[in-house]
């Protein structure tokens, strides 16, 4: 195909990421004669490459090297810049402080039950996850950007509470896939990736049986709800 290519095995923490990994690299160059090289280490981060071929494959750096090198990224380093989504109060965003403030004005609490089930005089403990807010035996719980497998969990945990008649009603607030447009325009569209909780990753496993015989009710945030600068 007339590709020159040239492989090597670099560190991961030599070229500014806050990684203590090797990864190997291939550059290809089409119709290309001269040599190919690789970049020099930049940052202080001392490894061991303890696997076969390491003298050949990875860019030797001896002790003196190191003194002319930029301090070691950290992981703090990479990520304190990033804009704060949560602040005091634990790991709750502003909106889901907002739902707490809201629903507590109006008797919503937050609830953690203690069930068990008895079979023959022995009580056999059923532990069930804490919903943010509670009222009347209706169950809320609020997810806005979490992995998706926690409708899984919700799912299963209104099921359990139904079924023990703990509550009567099942309500998961979620946003809706549009959103995901006004992240990526805000620059925020990798932190609310797909894997993360919206609309179309919930409503397949309720299709598919999930919550069983307890009554839900699905609330999705749309677009009509974003002000801008506010």
């Amino acid at each position: 195909m007339g590709y020159k290519v040239k492989h090597k095995i670099l560190f991961a923490g030599h070229y500014g990421i806050p990684q203590m990994r090797f990864r190997t690299v291939f550059i290809g160059i089409k119709d290309y004669t001269g040599e190919i090289t690789f970049p020099e280490p930049v940052y202080d981060a001392k490894a061991v490459a303890n696997f076969t071929g390491a003298q050949e494959l990875c860019i030797p750096t001896p002790p003196l090297f190191y003194q002319h090198l930029k301090p070691q990224t950290t992981v703090w380093n990479a990520l304190s810049d990033l804009p704060f989504i949560a602040k005091g109060g634990g790991n709750k965003s502003e909106l889901a402080k907002w739902v707490d403030s809201f629903l507590g004005e109006k008797g919503w609490i937050e609830k953690q039950f203690s069930t068990a089930v008895i079979v023959d005089e022995s009580k056999l403990e059923s532990p069930t996850h804490k919903v943010d807010c509670y009222k009347n035996r209706i169950a809320l719980v609020l997810e806005w950007n979490n992995k998706d497998p926690f409708f899984d969990r919700d799912l299963n945990n209104f099921r359990l509470l139904f079924d023990l008649r703990a509550i009567s009603v099942g309500i998961i607030f979620t946003r809706c896939d549009e959103l995901q447009e006004i992240f990526n325009s805000l620059g925020r569209g990798s932190s609310y990736g797909n894997s993360t909780t919206h609309m179309s990753k919930l409503l397949p496993r309720i299709e598919g049986g999930s919550g069983a015989g307890c009554p839900l009710i699905v609330i999705g945030i749309t677009k009509k709800l974003y002000i801008e600068n506010i």
